[in-house]
């Protein structure tokens, strides 16, 4: 199952840059786990966002679930998920 994604990520203004360095890193290092597993083919930066839209290839809205929920940045993020099908008129 195909899930388009768009996050939004906002830190606190107050978090301490040690710990903002160690979660980003931490979310870093579980998207590029995702990637390599083939459950996050598409990862694209919004320019000027602290954002990104994804692709996401998982066998059921659980999967995603579990992944989105497991991101280290969750809890400052803001998701909406999009369910796609194959549209009709692709080659």
């Amino acid at each position: 199952m195909l899930f388009h994604v768009r996050m939004d990520v906002q830190l606190p203004r107050d978090l301490a840059p040690e710990a903002r360095a160690e979660i980003v890193a931490r979310e870093k290092a579980y998207s590029q786990e995702l990637q390599r597993a083939g459950k996050w083919p598409q990862l694209w930066r919004i320019v000027g966002e602290y954002a990104n839209y994804s692709i996401f290839d998982v066998e059921s809205t659980d999967e995603l679930h579990e992944i989105l929920s497991g991101l280290p940045l969750f809890e400052y993020m803001s998701i909406d998920v999009t369910p796609l099908a194959t549209h009709p008129s692709k080659i």
